[in-house]
């Protein structure tokens, strides 16, 4: 099999219309880890993603009859302007059906390059799945994303050019996985000619769908996809990648969020580019696994695969990179409400840079302060930090991995509500697109009291809201089935620390 791959990939005419790009050092970052990490710069492509390469030679395998009838994909972004560049110079007609919660950037990516966009449901399901309606109604070619023998050859000549660009020795190379294609690819070729590198995947931990397939022995549907790195958000890897990778991938490491948004600030400290989430897994995987494994003096590559990143979604990534580097901790920190507390406090924590200090009086003996802490992973790490102030006398919760804290409370902390009763607390997603606050309002707010509400954009695909419900407590066994009704993924949060300390 592997065989086969390798002459396709020889043989991709890939390179009509997608450029060689560099294999560059990342210097800060090589000294920083002990070991030489290389960046192949797919972010420098035409369409600032790898994903020409892939469609542009399944394009190349067409018949004129085929081409003549036009194609179709579903995409959320990469590879649709891929395929609208690659249909644009061999002249084809080219329908991309996205998401109505795709970023503008890709949108207005595939229209400026000849692509006609269909907006068409709030996830990528029910895109895909229109688009092989248009297959039967207008006989379209479907030119599939990643799972097509043509695409996987033309993603495989990024290791191709890396193997020509670096014949000394390497240990491993890193690569973002969703549907699979690149590294596919990367790893067909790389096992043929070198089977000492090993090829090792990395996926966001809420998008894990090839980890969960390796672990199963074969392909398995994940029950929901996290979409803060939406270029690889895919809920089950697909047939012909799965055959390859089942064997030829050495193993899957899988990141947080916070974990990519580093990655993120890493490369642009060696760069100067700014990274796209799903083209910042590579270097977050080899970040935790030279801290896993303790490697040294080795030389790792990193795929840094697409740019494709909205500009205001820049804030966001922007508040977690220093909690994914381990240079900022979140707590929660109690004082005795009297004068000289804050003062007590700050000499607790010594030389150490506050970074956010959020307090609202409240009436007892008892103050909360919501506090962030500039620390660092080696020399003065978050622990360091709880233990220094756990032994100077101040109860300390940690909320450095706290989602509801790091998404909603430190924008909100205003004191609790005397004469709220009965309060659920909740947190949801919902796809973002024009009118989807409001109708998620409206089906909300139809049986309980809102009593408490935060909604903040963040430039992504999907919203995030935090929510306080008034339910009396014979009818609280209700509200999962009413919750359920409304049809978004939501975790129940009553009971979080954060909320109980700052709101509840």
């Amino acid at each position: 099999m592997l065989e086969q791959y390798v002459k396709k990939i020889l043989t991709s005419r890939v390179y009509d219309v997608a450029v060689e790009t560099p294999l560059q050092p990342a210097n800060q970052l090589s000294q920083r880890l002990g070991n030489q990490i290389l960046l192949k710069r797919e972010d420098l492509q035409p369409v600032f993603s790898f994903k020409i390469r892939g469609a542009y030679n399944k394009l190349t395998q067409l018949t004129d009859a085929e081409r003549a009838c036009g194609v179709v994909t579903a995409s959320a972004g990469n590879h649709a302007q891929g395929l609208a560049l690659a249909a644009k110079v061999l002249g084809v007609k080219a329908t991309i059906v996205m998401p109505k919660t795709t970023p503008e950037i890709k949108i207005e990516g595939v229209r400026s390059r000849g692509g006609i966009v269909v907006l068409h449901g709030d996830s990528f399901p029910e895109a895909l799945a229109y688009s092989l309606q248009l297959v039967e109604q207008k006989g379209y070619v479907y030119v599939h994303p990643y799972d097509d023998p043509h695409t996987i050859a033309g993603q495989g000549t990024v290791a191709m050019e890396i193997l020509r660009q670096h014949p000394t020795p390497l240990d491993a190379i890193f690569v973002p996985v969703g549907g699979g294609g690149l590294i596919a690819g990367i790893a067909a070729y790389v096992k043929y000619l070198r089977p000492d590198i090993k090829v090792i995947g990395v996926e966001p931990d809420d998008s894990n769908c090839l980890q969960a397939a390796m672990a199963a022995g074969e392909r398995v549907v994940l029950p929901s996809v996290g979409i803060f790195a939406d270029g690889v958000a895919v809920g089950q890897i697909g047939q012909h990648t799965f055959d390859i990778c089942k064997d030829y991938v050495d193993e899957v490491i899988t990141v947080s969020t916070d974990e990519i948004c580093a990655a993120i600030k890493d490369i642009f400290d060696d760069t100067r580019s700014i990274t796209e989430p799903a083209g910042a897994l590579g270097v977050a995987g080899i970040k935790k696994y030279v801290e896993q494994r303790g490697v040294r003096g080795q030389t790792l590559v990193a795929i840094d695969s697409g740019a494709n990143v909205n500009f205001d979604r820049l804030r966001h990534v922007a508040e977690r990179a220093e909690l994914g580097e381990g240079r900022e901790a979140i707590i929660a920190v109690t004082i005795p409400e009297v004068p000289g507390s804050f003062k007590a406090f700050c000499q607790a924590v010594g030389k150490r840079q506050i970074t956010e200090f959020n307090y609202r009086y409240h009436t007892g003996s008892e103050a909360h302060i919501f506090v962030g802490v500039q620390t660092h992973p080696e020399n003065d790490p978050r622990s360091g930090l709880l233990a220094s102030l756990t032994e100077q006398g101040f109860p300390v919760v940690d909320l450095t991995e706290n989602e509801l804290a790091k998404l909603h409370i430190r924008h909100m902390v205003g004191g609790h509500a005397a004469k709220v009763s009965d309060e659920l607390l909740f947190r949801f997603e919902f796809p973002e697109r024009p009118g989807a606050l409001f109708n998620f309002l409206n089906k909300l707010g139809g049986r309980w009291n809102i009593s408490m509400f935060h909604y903040r954009n963040h430039g992504a695909a999907d919203g995030r809201v935090m929510a306080g419900l008034q339910v009396p407590a014979d009818e609280r066994h209700l509200v999962p089935a009413a919750l359920a009704e409304i049809g978004y993924p939501y975790w129940d949060e009553s009971d979080n620390p954060a909320y109980q300390l700052f709101l509840g």
